[in-house]
């Protein structure tokens, strides 16, 4: 495995994690996700181990995008936000569509989901593109 700069997978997973909670919540998306998967925010209750698992994958996807920036020597912003556009949108929500067509999703929700990791793999790589260059200026 490549040399990662884990302050910044530390900090896109944060950021990621974060962007969820914005994502799904009341003042953003969060009534009209409830609503497309026929659910109440009565019926939602507590959500720790979904968070948790949330959070897991959010970290999971920060080491594998910069697993995958290292390998391919993708450096500076620009660049990693290109290449989580074509992560985000070229395979995870090309690969999220026959889910939702199989499964019977709306365009809305299809929209919702995608839309939000799409999101966090551009960020993720854009902040990942932007400090993985400081890896040696940190641990010095």
């Amino acid at each position: 495995m490549p040399d990662l700069n884990w302050i910044a997978i530390v900090v896109c997973t944060v950021v990621a994690g974060g962007l969820g909670a914005a994502w799904y919540s009341p003042a953003l998306f969060g009534n009209a996700w409830m609503a497309e998967i026929g659910l109440s925010a009565e019926d939602a209750g507590p959500a720790g181990k979904e968070i948790a698992g949330s959070m897991f994958s959010c970290l999971v996807a920060s080491i594998a995008m910069a697993w995958l920036m290292t390998g391919l020597g993708t450096q500076g912003v620009g660049s990693g936000l290109m290449l989580g556009a074509i992560v985000g949108f070229g395979i995870v929500a090309m690969t999220m569509l026959s889910d939702a067509l199989f499964s019977g999703w709306s365009a809305r929700l299809y929209a919702i989901q995608v839309g939000y990791r799409a999101t966090y793999l551009i960020l993720i790589g854009g902040i990942y593109g932007g400090m993985a260059g400081q890896a040696d200026r940190v641990v010095a």
